[in-house]
């Protein structure tokens, strides 16, 4: 019998917000829950780090709207239990060509989830935004109310606090180097490149960027994710409008689609300056990041800032960029699935969240709380996200329209 220093009911290894948020749920339902990360906690070498992210319903795909909705009922439940708020809310804004395939499902699908939603030309748009956000003559913009910013690292460290909280075990710098059924006793052993050992009846793996490779040591399954280094860039007002980007004034996350997808939040956790950035990146493995902006998008990003936000905020910029990764899926859709194979249903993962899952993390880690405590997940079809999807079908889920994350 190998040596194991602790027992557990559940161990989730990766502790960026998909991790952490699974912990808080499986550590509120009373189980004995294990959460490790292979880095320091809070690090900034994943998806999960950094000052803001958007939380919008506006989604071209019919199954992302409710879970959107019932994350943000989460997020403020998880504010109520730790007393601090993460999750800033405001209205969002669509915008893109007329006929854009993608904004044009944008609004079939909150139509069909019952998201109210304003369709305003290019003339409506100048008058709702008082003539600070303008649009080529083809193009319409898209209202809705569920928009916002969440605080990232606070987020992840809220989530991890509650889950210490209800009784949670917190590990950092545990690099996970083999998952093995334990013949014996049932359940799984975790073993770390440290040596340590923990034994767990279930285990959930959410380790971001790196979700391919140790499902692939673990199991010898190869889920076709691709990392992404992308780049957030932030640009200065210009003097005296700095009040008019704000969430006190109702200044909205937004969207644009179209050829490039760029997308951008309200001057909130840098005062005076605004994050505008594309929706895309550098394939790239986490170990070959540059950690650098490529010039060619921050050259895009100033024609599109010229051309919608005229001189209200100054083009010679970035002023400010951030490194960030995305694990993206072929079909720009999660993975949320048992591995199954001689792990059976005692080994989940969730990944692959393709640049748009940060919102969601509280109802994703409701969902694999719930797979691995009934086997099952409620009140989402998991057909979509399924790693069975891919078999005799490399694209995965079919769509009318492109995939809004650019490689470049």
């Amino acid at each position: 019998m190998e040596n194991t220093s602790k027992i557990f009911d559940v161990i989730v290894i990766g502790a960026g917000v998909m991790g952490s948020s699974t912990a808080y749920q499986t550590a509120m339902r009373g189980l004995n829950t294990l959460l490790l990360d292979q880095f320091d906690f809070l690090h900034h070498r994943g998806s999960s780090h950094g000052e803001s992210r958007t939380i919008r319903a506006t989604y071209p795909e019919d199954y992302y709207s409710n879970m959107v909705l019932e994350s943000s009922r989460l997020w403020e439940k998880a504010e109520a239990d730790i007393g601090y708020k993460v999750y800033f809310k405001t209205i969002h804004f669509d915008m893109g060509p007329s006929d854009d395939k993608s904004l044009r499902a944008v609004i079939s699908s909150c139509k069909k989830n019952s998201i109210p939603v304003r369709v305003l030309n290019h003339h409506q748009v100048y008058e709702e935004f008082s003539g600070m956000l303008e649009l080529q003559r083809d193009w319409i913009g898209v209202v809705t109310e569920h928009g916002g910013v969440i605080k990232p690292t606070k987020a992840v460290a809220m989530f991890q606090t509650l889950a210490v909280k209800n009784g949670a075990m917190l590990r950092d710098n545990m690099e996970v180097i083999e998952i093995k059924k334990d013949e014996v006793r049932g359940g799984l052993l975790v073993c770390t490149k440290s040596g340590e050992n923990f034994w767990g009846k279930k285990c959930v793996v959410t380790v971001g960027a790196w979700m391919k490779s140790l499902v692939k040591k673990v199991t010898g399954l190869v889920l076709p994710t691709q990392p992404l280094e992308t780049t957030v860039h932030y640009w200065k007002i210009n003097e005296g409008h700095e009040a008019k980007f704000t969430l006190k004034t109702g200044f909205p996350t937004f969207a644009s689609h179209g050829k490039t997808h760029i997308y951008g939040t309200p001057s909130l956790e840098f005062p005076g300056l605004i994050k505008i950035s594309v929706d895309g990146g550098r394939p790239c493995e986490p170990n070959e990041r540059t950690w650098a902006a490529p010039p060619s998008v921050a050259d895009s990003l100033r024609r599109w800032i010229g051309g919608r936000f005229g001189n209200l905020i100054d083009p010679n910029g970035p002023v400010m960029t951030q490194s960030c990764m995305y694990t993206m899926t072929p079909d720009a859709d999660f993975v949320i699935d048992f591995v199954g194979g001689d792990f059976g249903k005692d080994l989940v993962v969730g990944g692959g969240f393709s640049g748009h899952g940060f919102k969601m993390a509280p109802v994703v880690g409701r969902i694999l709380a719930d797979l691995v405590t009934v086997g099952e997940a409620k009140g989402v079809d998991l057909n979509y996200f399924s790693i069975e999807r891919f078999k005799g079908n490399p694209a995965g889920n079919v769509k009318d329209f492109k995939d809004e994350v650019n490689p470049h």
